[in-house]
C-alpha cells in the first residue's frame, strides 16, 4: 500500500496525471492475471491475450 502512496505522491507533486490512466489499466490487468491464474475462469481469461 505505501507503494501506491508513493505514486499517488509523485502524480501530484510532479504533475504527471496522464499516467494515471496508465498505471491503473496495469493495476487491473495485473488483479485479473493474478486471481484468473488459479480459478475456474482463467481458460477464459486466457483467450482474451
Amino acid at each position: 500500500m505505501d507503494f501506491l502512496k508513493d505514486i499517488w505522491a509523485f502524480l501530484k507533486v510532479r504533475k504527471k496525471w496522464w499516467l494515471a490512466p496508465v498505471i491503473i489499466i496495469l493495476l487491473l490487468l495485473g488483479i485479473l492475471l493474478v486471481f484468473g491464474g488459479g480459478s475456474a475462469i482463467a481458460p477464459f481469461i486466457y483467450t482474451l491475450f
